[in-house]
């Protein structure tokens, strides 16, 4: 099939791409066109004019701000996936980035692209709740942030408003000395829309005690969603309250069925993960803890 007819529109600047926004309720945007261009040729949506930010330069790059790293919104998800400013940064981004689609979709995908399409089975959607990341956004006003937790409301559903676009991610830097990450998820193939997806965070003091946790689950109801699991911090690895922490979490879970897995499966695969994430972080901040140790020694 073919698009219904469009206008295609390149910008010189954020604030005309914003303008442009404003002045026409049917615009797009549209950046790496990995999700918006299959729609337009299937006709599962619709646009009278693509405004193309792709190539405007101050949206482009990756950047530290003090506990921050700021990722710009037409930033391709492999300049990401390769990038050890983001792995030393971020290091659950870099972990969810090669689960994102397949290597030619990430090429071309963005970070921003995948934000703003909002899908609830996308990986940087779900690390961007599930770290608390801010979705920058700039309209003819200025430029504002959002928390990733109001940022998405449904299913492919965001609180963008007319005029508004996605300018850049910010993701908060975990400081503490042992941190550790993992990344889980099931689908029906490799690269395939994620059933269930988990993603973890947590922080060790230097007794190997819990004294930060993040836990994110995708892919199982309308929206990704970070649950409450505060219980764990003063725990260590391999505690017996793991998997009740993640159960009494997930209560707030409401896992839908489709043609492929039904509810029932979403919600105990989403618990199996977390609890399997949740234990791979901590093992993964015991271990690099132990390589710290080791290059200290090392160095002395």
């Amino acid at each position: 099939m073919k698009p219904a007819p469009f206008e295609y529109v390149r910008p010189d600047s954020v604030a005309q791409a914003c303008e442009m926004l404003a002045a026409d309720e049917d615009a797009r945007i549209i950046a790496g066109g990995q999700t918006l261009v299959p729609m337009l040729a299937m006709r599962l949506a619709r646009a009278a004019k693509l405004i193309d930010i792709y190539r405007l330069p101050e949206l482009n790059g990756i950047r530290v701000e003090g506990d921050v790293l700021v990722i710009g919104a037409t930033t391709r998800q492999v300049q990401v996936e390769r990038s050890a400013l983001a792995m030393q940064s971020t290091p659950l981004l870099s972990k969810a980035l090669p689960w994102v689609g397949h290597p030619p979709t990430r090429n071309r995908g963005t970070v921003g692209g995948s934000v703003a399409n909002a899908d609830p089975s996308a990986e940087i959607p779900l690390v961007a709740v599930t770290l608390g990341a801010e979705i920058e956004i700039t309209n003819p006003d200025g430029v504002t942030s959002m928390p990733a937790d109001d940022f998405f409301i449904g299913p492919m559903l965001t609180s963008v408003m007319p005029g508004d676009c996605v300018t850049a991610v910010r993701f908060p830097i975990w400081r503490h000395a042992r941190v550790g990450t993992a990344f889980h998820e099931v689908s029906a193939r490799k690269s395939d829309f994620a059933f269930v997806a988990a993603a973890a965070q947590v922080a060790l003091d230097e007794d190997g005690k819990c004294i930060a946790a993040a836990l994110g689950i995708g892919g199982v109801g309308d929206r990704a969603l970070r649950l409450d699991v505060a219980k764990l911090v003063g725990e260590t690895a391999g505690t017996a309250r793991l998997k009740d922490i993640v159960a009494e979490a997930a209560a707030v879970l409401e896992p839908s069925s489709d043609l492929h897995v039904s509810a029932a499966y979403r919600m105990r695969v989403a618990v199996a993960f977390g609890v399997r994430a949740l234990e791979d972080a901590m093992t993964d901040a015991c271990s690099a803890a132990t390589q710290s140790n080791r290059g200290a020694k090392q160095w002395r």
